[in-house]
Formats: C-alpha cells, sequence, structure tokens
C-alpha cells in the first residue's frame, strides 16, 4: 500500500529584490529552499505557512496571496507532496536564526544567486514557485474555503 501524499507549505518571501530562503539538511546534503513544512493537525494552510517561516528563519510574515498549488514525488524516498505555497511580507524579524534543528541559515537570495544555486535546491519546486512569482501568477487568498 502506498502512503498518502504529505500537505506542506512553503511561502515565497521577496525584500528589496532578494527572496528569503533556508540551507537546510535533506538526506545527507545541505540545499536550499523557502521556508517551509508540513501542516499540523488542526492547523489552516495559512497558520502553518506563518509558523513555518518563523520556525525556519526567524522572521515573522504577513500572508498576502496564494502561489500555487504544486505536485511532487521525490525519486529520493518516493513520498508525494502536495505544497501550498504562498507569497508573504516580512513584517519582523523576531530572533535571529532558525528555531528548526535541520535548518543551518538563512540567506537572502537575488534571482541571478538563486540561478547558480539551481542544482542545490532542494527539489523542482522550488525553483518553479520563484518564477511563478516573477511572472505574477499567483490567487487571492480567498480562494482557500
Amino acid at each position: 500500500m502506498s502512503e498518502l501524499p504529505h500537505i506542506t507549505v512553503a511561502t515565497v518571501v521577496p525584500r528589496d529584490g532578494h527572496f528569503l530562503f533556508v540551507r537546510e539538511h535533506s538526506d545527507g546534503a545541505l540545499v536550499y529552499n523557502q521556508p517551509a513544512g508540513h501542516v499540523e493537525a488542526g492547523e489552516s494552510l495559512i497558520a502553518a505557512a506563518t509558523r513555518e517561516t518563523l520556525e525556519e528563519t526567524g522572521w515573522l510574515v504577513q500572508v498576502t496571496s496564494l502561489l500555487g498549488i504544486y505536485e511532487y514525488q521525490s525519486p529520493v524516498n518516493g513520498i508525494s507532496y502536495i505544497r501550498h505555497c504562498f507569497i508573504a511580507n516580512p513584517v519582523a524579524q523576531k530572533h535571529p536564526g532558525p528555531l528548526d534543528k535541520d535548518i543551518a541559515d538563512t540567506q537572502w537570495l537575488s534571482m541571478s544567486e538563486l540561478a547558480g544555486l539551481k542544482d542545490q535546491l532542494r527539489s523542482p519546486m522550488v525553483w518553479r514557485a520563484v518564477e511563478d512569482y516573477q511572472r505574477g501568477h499567483y490567487f487571492p487568498l480567498d480562494v482557500i474555503r
């Protein structure tokens, strides 16, 4: 029997031409990712995105839009992920770094810096989300019911 898909959230957080990223440990490697994680029981998607961003980066954010819903099956573990990616504005840095033990550090990266790191991104969803943001592909939050 196959495992159910994992429901996850992520945030694209832009500021002054850069995006908030984490460098995290995944399957024995350090990879770049948007702040992201699993939705906890009883938690809304927006609350999960806000919480995960704070836990992984120290930044309190305000979610403003739904960027998209992305599907991905990891070739490493075979797990299917359904990722709800949001756009969020940075509000305040509440603490200087990540609280999550799997996060090595946080970085504000430009598009050109990200392009140079494509082979170090956690999954293809990471680059696709930034491209969709750059193209203006996003939706109002009221599409979530």
